[in-house]
């Protein structure tokens, strides 16, 4: 094997600050967006941080058509609807402006309105053929009104595959928006459900980035633009890695317990663009691969602070509930990493020994999850051993993430890691 000795850190243009939604129209305007597609859900359609935001693109007299059926946790079927939208429209920019589900809707209607395909060409392989992105798309400006996704910095858009019962995704780097405007007055209402499961998401991103098989191992591809959008971890993305989980354990129980802890909230939504910047080159692997299971096999489980009548496991969730099996799973690869890990955690690790990095980290995640009233384990959103058989089914293809694990996981490693995520304590 020729080992790949080049790493690239990409990521958007962030502008950051309390109040600079009303910046989206100069942002506008100087991306030349002259007709822009809102991509927007109902929820965030009626609050007051959207009328802001259309207001301010009015000011500088950009046209725009509001696209506003996003679905909380988006489907192949959601996607194309919204790719049709903007088809239809024929726009010359799009503006996400809501959670994860918003910003990754908007990637997939801006991919599929300039550069019309079969749905699954461009979806990740082997799920769908995993066709490299032809070049730039349509301008994208991404205002988050979440602290969890990250994805105003990433080339990724994730979304349930309805036939699979799995989540799976979009991944390139011409995905990237072009700018992501963070306003932490956006997320003041975000319910306490909310934010806690984005806040996991957030952390999970940081462990796992760091945590995940060096670029180095990876085989050198012949073309460079062969060279994917998750590498494996870095020394660059390492950097954002492991202050993104220094800031979330230093603030999610603040800014979850305290909604009016606004300094918590800024630094967790700091906080999860920074992940994503460290994860959106480096990538993640299984509480991710796994979670996409998890997520799309759903029974009846529905939190408080998500819309109601409809069974969903948040993604957040559902990525944390299988992160304390995984990383005592993952500790062998590399015990000093997991041991930083855990330090950044808050551990004190100065009589740790290396072979109990991973209890360390796990033992501290399940700590956070008790006491913020979290589910124990994935029994406690409905799932039972008789549950595992499926959801390693819809593991073993998520190979974009899967495969970034720095130990090989195999279906008896998933069979395993599912039964110990069923409780946690």
């Amino acid at each position: 094997m020729n080992s790949e000795n080049i790493f690239t850190i990409d990521t958007s243009s962030i502008k950051f600050g309390k109040g600079c939604t009303e910046e989206v129209g100069y942002e506008a305007k100087r991306f030349n967006i002259q007709n822009a597609m809102i991509v927007t859900d109902k929820v965030i359609s009626e609050l007051p941080l959207f009328e802001k935001a259309l207001k301010a693109l009015e000011k500088e007299k950009v046209k725009f058509s509001v696209f506003s059926k996003v679905s909380v946790e988006p489907t192949d079927t959601s996607f194309k609807e919204a790719s049709q939208f903007a088809i239809d429209g024929n726009y010359d920019g799009i503006i996400a402006i809501g959670g994860g589900s918003s910003m990754d809707t908007a990637k997939g209607a801006n991919l599929y309105s300039t550069y019309p395909a079969d749905f699954l060409d461009y979806v990740n392989a082997p799920i769908g053929k995993g066709i490299r992105v032809p070049g730039p798309l349509k301008p994208s400006i991404c205002i988050p009104t979440t602290a969890g996704t990250g994805s105003e910095t990433t080339g990724g858009a994730i979304f349930d595959l309805e036939e699979m019962h799995a989540k799976t995704g979009l991944s390139d780097r011409f995905l990237r928006p072009s700018v992501g405007i963070i306003d932490p007055e956006n997320i003041k209402t975000m319910p306490r459900m909310v934010a806690a499961c984005s806040g996991f998401d957030v952390l999970c991103h940081g462990i796992e980035s760091y945590t995940a098989m060096p670029f180095s191992d990876r085989e050198s591809p012949d073309d460079p633009g062969e060279r994917p959008a998750y590498q494996g971890s870095n020394p660059v993305s390492d950097v954002w890695s492991m202050r993104t989980i220094e800031v979330v354990s230093q603030n999610i129980v603040k800014s979850i317990n305290d909604p009016n802890n606004i300094d918590a909230r800024e630094s967790m939504m700091l906080a999860a663009s920074a992940a994503g910047v460290g994860f959106g080159n480096a990538g993640v692997h299984l509480p991710h691969g796994m979670s996409y299971a998890v997520s799309g096999n759903v029974k009846e489980f529905t939190p408080e602070g998500y819309p109601q009548g409809k069974p969903i496991v948040p993604h957040g969730l559902s990525v944390i509930l299988n992160a304390p099996a995984v990383f005592r799973f993952t500790s062998p690869s590399n015990p000093q990493k997991h041991l930083k890990v855990a330090s950044l955690l808050g551990v004190d690790t100065s009589n740790i020994n290396e072979e109990d990095a991973g209890n360390a980290i796990a033992d501290k995640l399940i700590e956070l999850l008790r006491e913020l009233g979290m589910p124990n384990g994935l029994s406690g959103i409905g799932y039972t051993e008789n549950d595992v058989e499926t959801l390693v089914k819809g593991t073993l293809p998520q190979h974009r993430v899967t495969k970034l694990s720095p130990i090989p996981a195999d279906k008896k490693d998933f069979e395993m890691l599912f039964s110990e995520s069923l409780k946690l304590w």
